[in-house]
């Protein structure tokens, strides 16, 4: 079980539990729940995030990169396979056995709310299956997990909950997107080394070290502009603003991130990056639970 545990990463599937919480927590704002779907839904990111978890271990190693990767507690891979305690062909498996479940859970729901669910989950598929061999090879490759794994999940959880897309919901949902993008962005600096010997373009490594973390300080800013622009506007409710109380973590990330080619001070802003992503999206779940009480 350990070396299943390892392989699969999972620390990091909170990200899944939190992008399922916050997917829920909108359709009970808006009137629409049943528990057996949100189970079902939770269920299914998990499987999600499982297989690109494994699925980016096994493209690693193959690529050569894990063995060039200096290791951080949030980047540079498991060390499952260069180890040799999950072999490359059982991860590969693992990750096909895991993108396999998820299929009939998207059928069910495509047959139960509507074929407009479709779409969503054929591009969540290709942001799954082509991001560690194809996309990562191309400039600006964190938008397909922004979209993928942030994004889609949050619209995807509220349409198999409702049976519909919104407006207020897609636009409740772009914090996640920026989120887990931005999750992505600031793990990569310490592989930008062993990123370009394996063909990769990362941003870090199209824009350079300078202007990437800038880049990120900018994106990490938007979303609580993002935020507050939108309560403003009337399209996220006014207990939404209980996410800007990660607004210190994220400074303290913003701090670390300016600071990129000092691994005393990255690695620590990389942990605070994790806090607000997570919190975040949990606290603008909350909000919407309480607007709705309240």
């Amino acid at each position: 079980m350990k070396k299943w545990l390892l392989v699969i990463r999972s620390p990091f599937l909170a990200l899944a539990v939190v992008l399922a919480f916050l997917g829920n927590c909108i359709a009970w704002h808006f009137g629409a729940f049943n528990w057996g779907y949100a189970l079902l839904t939770g269920f299914g990111l998990l499987l999600a995030h499982i297989s690109v978890n494994v699925f980016n271990e096994y493209f690693d190693y193959k690529s050569g990169i894990d063995l060039e990767t200096v290791k951080t507690p949030f980047s540079g891979g498991s060390g499952a396979l260069p180890s040799g305690i999950v072999s490359p062909r059982e991860a590969l498996w693992l990750g096909l056995a895991t993108l396999l479940v998820i299929v009939p859970i998207g059928i069910y729901f495509v047959v139960v709310q509507g074929w407009l669910l479709l779409p969503l989950l054929l591009v969540a598929a290709v942001c799954i299956v082509f991001y560690s061999p194809v996309i990562l090879k191309w400039g600006w490759p964190e938008w397909a997990p922004g979209v993928g794994l942030g994004f889609l999940p949050v619209m995807g959880v509220y349409f198999a909950q409702s049976g519909e897309y919104t407006w207020p919901v897609a636009i409740a949902a772009v914090p996640s997107g920026i989120l887990v993008h931005n999750l992505l962005l600031l793990n990569e600096f310490p592989d930008v080394e062993a990123d370009k010997k394996t063909g990769r373009k990362t941003t870090p490594i199209t824009m350079g070290g300078a202007a990437a973390s800038k880049f990120y300080v900018a994106t990490t800013v938007l979303v609580y502009v993002w935020i507050i622009g939108a309560v403003i506007a009337g399209q996220m409710p006014v207990f939404s603003l209980l996410a800007l109380l990660t607004l210190p973590i994220a400074i303290k990330a913003i701090g670390g991130a300016l600071k990129y080619d000092d691994p005393a001070r990255l690695v620590p802003a990389m942990a605070s990056n994790v806090l607000v992503v997570l919190i975040t999206q949990f606290l603008l779940g909350i909000g919407y639970i309480l607007a709705r009480v309240f």
